[in-house]
């Protein structure tokens, strides 16, 4: 009796494919080096930060972004317990990604136990029920039966160790495959996210810092329905798709912000440097800055430093509806935080 094929996700290489594959080749290429090396240990952070807010986002997470660096600076934030231990296990996963091995069962568990310890009963197990996918009181998806799905893993990630599929096409395969599958209980929307950027950082290194949820979080229907067009098909070929748009969208995203970045440095006054440092992550208000300036005369403190920052969109204020309130405070946008980053 012959034995069964392996398995092999199913697909179909179209003309979309073969030219978004191309094209964030040449994206990857334009970011080169010189990406790598301004990507300093700051930046690297916040792309990561940026990663896991829109990540947990798209799960129904309510922190912003501000909040989430908040939280992984130890400050206190009003909010939900589980929304802020969500942000503790989606770093601690993302920080030891490294580590692992994509086609590995053992640290696909580990991740899980990761992103969802605290969260569900037995993190970094398959589940043991039913499982189906609702979007509102509609069933979307009704997910393979409890005990076949340690076995359909195991074939999954057999198939991605002997693959010959490029990395870019293997990640989007085995993100679409695993929320197929949909092996947990919880957490297999972050999982398939976390282990595609696992998949592209393996051949890319400067690829595990660069913030795709946060573009498919604002094409977060478009996922959903890419998800059932594949499902209708019983081919992957719609999300491989789309999931390819999404990483050539946050190349042009990281490629602009690159680019903005290196103009900035070149615009940005003494005064503003100044500024910005004194500021870093905090919210001050006018006395407090011109006190760690050394600064007397507030005209002078308007005019050469907060003024230009404001107009230049380096700084805003926490109460723009009330530009005079006394309880005015002042922070670093997210262009001022590419700036700090970068220096």
């Amino acid at each position: 009796m012959a034995e069964p094929k392996p398995y092999h996700p199913p697909y179909t290489i179209t003309a979309a494919i073969l030219n978004l594959a191309a094209e964030i080749g040449e994206l990857v290429g334009r970011l080169g080096v010189s990406s790598e090396q301004k990507l300093t240990p700051r930046l690297r952070r916040e792309n990561r930060i940026r990663t896991i807010q829109a990540s947990l986002a798209i799960e129904n997470n309510s922190l912003s972004l501000r909040q989430v660096s908040a939280v992984l600076e130890g400050k206190r934030v009003l909010g939900l317990p589980r929304e802020i231990q969500e942000v503790h296990n989606a770093f601690a996963a993302y920080e030891a990604m490294d580590a692992w091995l994509p086609h590995a069962e053992t640290d696909l568990l580990a991740a899980h136990g990761l992103l969802m310890q605290g969260l569900v009963d037995r993190p970094g197990a398959y589940r043991s029920g039913g499982a189906g996918i609702f979007r509102g009181e509609q069933l979307v998806h009704m997910a393979p039966p409890a005990d076949r799905a340690p076995d359909l893993m195991r074939d999954l990630l057999a198939w991605l160790e002997r693959s010959q599929e490029h990395p870019l096409i293997a990640g989007c395969l085995f993100h679409y495959e695993l929320e197929f599958i949909h092996p947990f209980a919880d957490g297999n929307g972050r999982m398939g996210r976390l282990w595609q950027t696992l998949i592209l950082r393996r051949w890319k290194p400067l690829l595990a810092y660069l913030p795709v949820e946060s573009v498919i979080k604002a094409r977060q229907q478009d996922y959903y329905q890419a998800l059932a067009e594949a499902d209708a098909q019983a081919n992957a070929t719609p999300f491989v798709e789309y999931m390819l748009r999404m990483l050539c969208e946050a190349l042009h995203e990281a490629l602009a912000s690159d680019q903005a970045t290196d103009q900035a440095v070149d615009q940005v006054t003494d005064q503003v440097r100044c500024l910005l440092g004194v500021i870093g992550k905090g919210e001050l208000t006018t006395a407090e800055l011109m006190a760690s300036l050394g600064l007397a005369h507030r005209p002078t403190f308007r005019l050469n430093y907060l003024n230009p920052a404001l107009d230049g969109g380096w700084v805003e204020r926490t109460r723009p509806d009330a530009p005079r309130s006394p309880a005015q405070r002042y922070r670093v946008t997210e262009k001022g935080w590419l700036w700090l980053g970068g220096n």
